[in-house]
């Protein structure tokens, strides 16, 4: 989509991306600063593979200091962004033939790399009614004896669903009974949460050891572009990925790195305002859904997404095109309205699309505009 929309943009035609998966927000200037110090300060060789003991050591304090994790440096492991973190904790726990259970809708990255590992994807579907999370009842389901790994986001890209600490109770009684399988939880948006202090399932001390909690700086420091991410896991997994990463691409930037001791030490006001600024947006966005006949949303509780559920227009044309299907109907407002959406079948929900709020009141209030035109063509 990001691909066709360029090419649009290129030929003339006003394109509005409410595809972005990253903030709209400079790094702020504090941040930036550090890395411009670091840079002076001759920090221009080869890093630890795991990281600066400095680096890793502020993260555990970040952990201490916003969800009374207790972790120490040799259980971190830092990364070229969160995507690494989360290929080095797949690789060191999946073999061929594993399972892995991922319920929907999920970050579309989960399932291909658990299928580079050779592991089996196991898909449980959620429901907008529960909020898209999944139950208790469908976890015990779906587990296995091959099982061997869960994956999951909260908050949830595309979703926004954010596991409450209730919720997450209930589902780590459930992993308590099977003591082979690993967590991990992806926790990237975790500051971009409208509902309150995010809650970790690594909080719990009997299936702590066998979580593998992400994280990093792309979306609560609007440092999508600096490319660094980490891992908090029992030092046995640590070291796994210590090892992998090891021959795959060593240590992450060290200019990175040391404006990323900055960034987890420093001042949050500059984050604070950008939550506030996405809190007006999702509810703008959520009065504009609501004006579209036939569009059915959850509200988001976290991060910058809406996922409608699309399927009312399934099976409609507007005389020239018959949509059958979210991916056809995301091509429609790209080719036809000139916004850039996803298709839900990306994130293993195809009756849904991702739009995002990523983006100035001024193009948000644009694009919806050009969707609810285009959608009431559709008869």
């Amino acid at each position: 989509m990001a691909k066709l929309g360029r090419e649009l943009r290129a030929r003339g035609f006003d394109i509005t991306d409410l595809s972005l998966g990253e903030p709209d927000f400079d790094t702020p200037e504090h941040i930036k600063i550090a890395a411009k110090k670091a840079i002076d300060d001759n920090y221009s060789h080869y890093t630890p593979v795991a990281g600066y003991l400095d680096l890793r050591e502020a993260i555990c304090s970040k952990l201490k200091r916003d969800s009374n994790l207790d972790y120490t440096p040799d259980q971190i492991i830092v990364s070229t962004g969160a995507k690494q973190s989360i290929y080095n904790t797949v690789m060191s726990i999946v073999d061929k033939g594993d399972e892995v259970i991922i319920p929907t809708p999920f970050w579309v990255t989960y399932s291909e790399i658990v299928r580079m590992a050779g592991g089996e994807v196991k898909i449980v579907h959620t429901s907008i009614d529960n909020g898209y999370k999944i139950t208790p009842a469908q976890l015990e389901a779906a587990i296995t004896e091959k099982t061997r790994l869960f994956m999951f986001s909260s908050p949830c890209n595309p979703s926004g669903a954010v596991y409450s600490k209730e919720e997450l109770t209930a589902l780590a009684v459930v992993f308590q009974k099977h003591p082979q399988v690993f967590i991990m939880s992806d926790e990237i948006y975790e500051y971009i949460n409208f509902v309150g202090k995010n809650d970790s399932i690594a909080q719990f001390d009997f299936i702590k050891d066998r979580v593998v909690l992400i994280n990093g700086l792309s979306k609560g420091y609007a440092m999508t572009g600096w490319r660094l991410g980490y891992i908090a896991a029992h030092p046995t997994v640590a070291k796994a990925c210590e090892k992998i990463q090891g021959q795959v691409t060593s240590g992450a930037t060290a200019i990175t790195q040391r404006a990323a001791i900055t960034a987890l030490t420093g001042d949050m006001e500059p984050t604070a305002r950008m939550v506030a600024e996405f809190t007006k947006r999702r509810q703008r966005v959520m009065e504009l859904l609501a004006a579209i006949p036939g569009i059915v949303c959850s509200e988001p509780e976290g991060a910058f997404y809406v996922f409608p559920q699309v399927n009312n227009f399934f099976g409609k044309a507007d005389g020239d095109d018959k949509i059958e299907n979210a991916d056809e109907l995301c091509m429609y407002l790209l080719n036809k309205a000139h916004v850039s959406t996803v298709t839900g079948s990306a994130f293993g929900e195809p009756n849904c699309i991702r739009i995002s709020f990523a983006n100035s009141m001024e193009n948000i209030e644009k694009g919806f505009a050009k969707i609810k035109e285009a959608l009431g063509k559709l008869k």
